[in-house]
């Protein structure tokens, strides 16, 4: 016997299976299909163009959710949260940047993540220069850089051009100062121009792109620090960039004026004005800024700050100064981030349809009408205001009121079809919405036809915890509703209650669904043959009518029990329910009749409570019986007589360490030839028993056993296989049947997937669900996450109101229709061809209204002279020359060593060759790399670094010479003339040199002087420029010294 063992598994084949069961090829575990909010939401970006929300999470995933139902998620390989997301408008590209300073860019066309550049460095800031190629990093260290998107490769490309601190601040850097860039705000209506930078140490500098140079310097000199605050964000707050608003760390809002075009002197900027909004008071930090313009006076600005659950909206008018208008909205958890919605334009409706989305630190999301806040701000202070704008919190449609707790999903293959994918992409057009700005639903739309169980490829069917049971279709990536079952009127209610459903059952053979609730009650529908009439068939979406459901509801029965429904099962051979309790009691149930034929309490020492149980038939002591095999929440596994409900065996199986159990099931083995059922009292060995004989599973948190059925039947204890987990634990637990036997599929807590052979038990594969956390539920409450399984391995898992998750296992199995259009957010044929530069977050206008802001702001009267219209593709010419010249190349020597193993270089590059080299070019090379202009002493330092590089040159030019000494140099031309070769060719006769030696040894000759000629005029003119730099370096020295007395004598005075 023990050799016989040793054979068998040494015919296994590896990972484990067996030649005859489930092979690892025959499965592939994958998320199929998510539809709502991730887990871990906590940052948002917005293309107003295209209409896309992009929604990324803390472990490196990103949701993106377009128009008509379309949703798509992208995963990065790196698990690692966002700092900053961006769109690049109109384009299909999103920008990324997580913790770990990486630039990832995302095509949405091709839904990929086609490029990820490593920064060496803290990115401290980032902003995108829309309807160009080119965006700007700020770092901790105050510089900001430029980069640029390859069309084609979608490559990220640092550009020569850099903001370096020193020049855009002009003073030496402190130890106690942090020179970190906060943002970076392209002014608008010149936004290729000039660029607003606001550091962490209040300093505030307007840059000049084309001049390279600051502008304007504001905020941070010659103002005494009475508090250490810190710049924490800002954005503008006027269409023609004059004005802009910085938050700060001990809960300042302060504006700022800006000059516009020509007015750079530094008495055009000036701190104008401050928002008290009572943060200061306690020193809350302001995290976010968002600016919406908008005609007349209700321009306004939203404000979030750290760890507040308060999101106040101040409008930005004449009055600001005199009187504030502000509004709080008192979301329900502390704010992490906001973005403004502009939905598409609605005919019908009678006000704009704009959302403010505000994403709570749990990642959840909650909407605010944005007219209804506009309203309210406006006529808050007449003698009728109006309500306050009411939060809507954005969760999956499955209910209005109340949240699933029990699901069923049913996969039909040989299901008749019913709608084609044209009908279907209809209804993603007409059905409700899951954001507002996705789809305008159409007044009076309506749920789908309900053709019949049989006649939808998916169907999924939840229990919710007002007692609602809901028929969906997920024969598409996203729910459509087909039915609604609950109680109809008030007496119903007070005569049966409503209790949160616990158990659900449904029987395609007899037609029934049978749910039960927590109070005990079981409710027993029995639908009419199909298919359904039609007149009738539209049920509005908030719940169906007695009327709505007679030509599919025939009848419904009520039976009442005690405890908690846990478990319903329904026998093939007879008309018959068992009903299991977390009480520990089994009913038996004659369908028909609606009535309890008996009721057995299965006690328990250490938790009571039926989990699961099926139906067998087996024969003992030469007779057939029906046996119930129960499984206990404490792992133990028992037998009854399904007709009196006495047991059958001795003992109940029971593990030397019982955890809670989760699933059981009857595996089916070879029947042997006596026909339908197998005799327990026939010796058989392990092995036999195990391939021959239906065997019983069980899952705990912790272990699965298999044992054999006859053994349970008996009592008596025979585990053939068992695998135990120590570190992880388990939370759900089906079965499957695949191409080449039954898989097991185990989910565990922290979201691993386990692929597992049946009956060995081996591990076939392994995935993860990225994103998907278990936690047990406490006592006397429902789980958050619903977990159901069908029976070709599809999960379909709903985490609260928030998300649903379908995986797959088996390959090549189209489990959903309308994928790829439905998860096709960008639209690339419909994208829009803007001219002109879009400003960000602002709906630019090229005349400001008279008084706008009144006296507070002092907006200059003559504002067409200022503005600045631009053509795209001049705009882009224009910047690829600036962004492509080294504007400082001390700086950019020194980023280039600090960026060796990030940015993409040429490893082989060319040798220098002394023949490219012109003295008489020097000069006019020197002014080339000074343009465009260096302000103050950064100009002295390119020519230290010139020569630098001629020190290197004349290295090299040494070793050149010495090359050329040493060999001689040969014509390799040809000559094909005759007359030519044939002098050659007696002069060699006669021992005398051919001329194309001696017209190669007199060139050998004349390029050798040539050089040397060169090495010398390079060697003076490096001296002369070592004696240059030398005094430039005093001279800098100087004026340093001089500018910080001069700094000291005013911070004095």
């Amino acid at each position: 016997m023990f050799v016989k063992k040793l054979v068998e598994i040494a015919a296994k084949k590896p990972g484990g299976s067996s030649s005859e069961g489930l092979r690892a090829n025959d499965v592939e575990p994958r998320v199929s299909l998510h539809y709502g909010i991730p887990s871990g939401s906590h940052l948002f970006a917005y293309d107003p163009i295209q209409k896309i929300l992009a929604v990324s999470t803390k472990d490196g995933r990103i949701k993106f959710f377009g128009k008509d139902q379309t949703q798509a998620l992208l995963a990065s390989e790196e698990t690692s949260s966002s700092k900053f997301l961006e769109f690049v408008q109109n384009q299909g590209i999103l920008l990324n940047v997580n913790a770990k300073n990486q630039i990832e860019v995302w095509d949405l066309d091709k839904k990929l993540l086609s490029h990820v550049h490593v920064f060496n460095g803290e990115i401290t800031s980032f902003r995108v220069m829309q309807n160009t190629p080119y965006f700007y990093v700020g770092d901790s260290s105050g510089n900001v850089s430029v980069f640029k998107i390859e069309q084609d490769s979608g490559q990220v490309i640092q550009m020569e051009y850099t903001i370096p601190y020193l020049a855009s601040n002009g003073s030496p850097v402190e130890a106690s100062d942090d020179t970190s860039v906060v943002s970076i705000l392209p002014q608008p209506t010149a936004e290729s121009k000039r660029i607003l930078l606001v550091f962490s140490s209040w300093f505030i500098a307007l840059w000049d792109i084309k001049e390279s140079k600051p502008v304007l310097k504001t905020g941070g000199h010659g103002m005494v620090k009475q508090d250490a605050k810190k710049a924490t964000c800002a954005c503008w707050v006027c269409p023609s960039g004059t004005r802009v608003l910085v938050g700060y760390s001990n809960g300042d809002i302060l504006i700022w004026s800006i000059p516009s075009k020509g007015e750079c002197s530094p008495e055009s900027s000036a701190m104008i004005c401050k928002l008290n909004l009572g943060y200061k008071s306690e020193k809350i930090p302001i995290v976010s800024l968002k600016w919406v313009y908008a005609e007349g006076k209700a321009s306004r600005v939203y404000v979030i700050a750290s760890s507040s659950n308060l999101l106040q909206v101040v409008l930005l008018n004449e009055q600001t100064e005199t009187r504030m208008i502000k509004l709080g909205l008192h979301v329900s958890e502390p704010c992490a981030d906001m973005e403004m919605i502009i939905a598409d334009v609605n005919e019908q409706s009678k006000h704009k349809q704009d959302y403010l989305f505000v994403l709570g630190k749990s990642g959840r999301v909650y909407a605010y009408d944005d007219y209804m806040i506009e309203k309210y701000l406006i006529q808050s202070q007449s003698k009728s205001p109006p309500s306050l704008p009411k939060e809507t919190v954005i969760k999956l449609p499955f209910s209005d009121s109340s949240s699933i707790t029990v699901g069923k999903f049913l996969t039909n293959p040989s299901h008749l079809l019913n709608l084609s994918d044209e009908d279907y992409a209809q209804q993603a057009k007409d059905a409700a919405a899951f954001l507002p700005f996705q789809t305008v639903p159409k007044e009076g739309s309506c749920s789908a036809h309900f053709p019949g169980f049989t006649k939808v490829k998916n169907v999924y069917i939840t229990g919710h915890s007002d007692g609602t049971i809901g028929v969906w279709d997920l024969t598409c990536p996203f729910p459509i509703p087909l039915l609604f079952l609950k109680e109809q009127t008030d007496q119903d209610i007070s005569s049966r209650g409503t209790a949160a459903l616990t158990a659900l059952h449904y029987d395609s053979n007899s037609r029934l669904l049978v749910s039960g609730d927590q109070n005990g009650m079981v409710r027993l529908y029995r639908f009419k043959p199909e298919p359904y009439l039609t007149e009738n068939s539209f049920i509005p979406f908030q719940g169906s009518s007695k009327k709505g459901n007679n030509h599919i509801v025939q009848s419904v029965k009520y039976i009442k029990l005690t405890g908690s429904i846990t478990c319903i099962q329904k026998s093939q051979n007879s008309k018959h329910l068992a009903i299991g309790s977390d009480q520990g009691h089994v009913s038996l149930v004659d369908i028909e009749k609606a009535t309890v034929l008996y009721t057995k309490h299965i006690a328990s020492d250490i938790c009571s409570g039926i989990i699961s149980f099926q139906f067998e038939s087996c024969i003992v002591q030469g007779f057939e019986k029906n046996v119930l095999v129960v499984a206990m929440r404490d792992s133990s596994v028992l037998a009854l007589d399904s007709d009196t409900g006495n047991m059958i065996g001795t003992n109940m199986i029971k593990p030397k360490k019982p955890f809670k159990a989760l699933f059981m099931q009857i595996l089916d083995g070879k029947q042997d030839s006596s026909g339908n059922g197998f005799d327990i009292n026939k010796e058989s060995t392990v092995e036999e028993i195990s391939t021959r004989q239906p065997s019983v599973l069980l899952c705990s948190e912790k272990a699965i056993y298999i044992y054999s059925l006859a053994h349970v039947v008996q009592g008596v204890k025979k585990i053939l296989h068992k695998k135990k987990f120590s570190s992880l634990s388990i939370c759900s637990a089906s079965t499957f049947n695949g191409t080449s036997g039954v898989g097991l599929t185990l989910v565990f807590t922290d979201g691993t997937v386990e692929i597992r052979s049946l009956p060995e038990l081996s591990l076939l594969k392994q995935t993860s669900i990225r994103g998907f956390t278990y936690s047990s539920p406490k006592p006397n409450l429902l789980p958050e996450i619903t977990i159901s399984a069908s029976c070709d391995g599809d999960l379909v898992m709903v985490n609260g109101d928030d998300e649903l998750i379908v995986s797959s296992v088996l390959p090549q199995k189209d489990t959903f229709r309308l994928v790829d259009s439905l998860t096709r957010v960008y639209k690339k044929d419909n994208a829009v061809s803007h001219e002109g530069i879009i400003t960000s977050g602002v709906a630019s206008s090229p005349k400001e209204k008279k008084g706008m802001f009144g006296s507070v702001f002092k907006t200059k009267s003559k504002r067409t002279t200022d503005t600045e219209t631009e053509s795209t593709k001049e705009t882009v010419e224009e910047l690829s020359k600036i962004f492509s010249t080294a504007n400082f190349p001390w700086n950019n020597n020194v980023e280039s060593k600090r960026e060796a193993n990030t940015v993409t270089r040429v490893d082989d590059e060319e040798e220098l060759d002394i023949d490219d080299i012109d003295i008489d070019d020097l000069h006019h090379q020197q002014q080339q790399q000074e343009q465009p202009k260096e302000q103050g002493i950064l100009s002295g330092l390119n020519k230290q670094k010139l020569a630098n590089k001629f020190s290197i040159f004349k290295g090299k030019l040494k070793q050149m010479t010495a090359k050329n000494e040493k060999s001689v140099v040969t014509n390799e031309e040809t000559h094909e003339e005759t007359s030519g070769a044939t002098v050659d060719q007696i002069k060699k006769k006669y021992g005398f040199a051919s001329s194309e030696e001696m017209g190669a040894a007199k060139m050998a000759q004349s390029k050798l002087q040539d050089n040397l000629r060169k090495l010398q005029g390079i060697s003076l003119r490096t001296t002369e420029m070592e004696d240059t730099a030398k005094s430039f370096s005093s001279t800098a020295k100087e004026l340093l010294t001089a500018v910080e007395f001069n700094n000291r004598q005013s911070s004095k005075s």
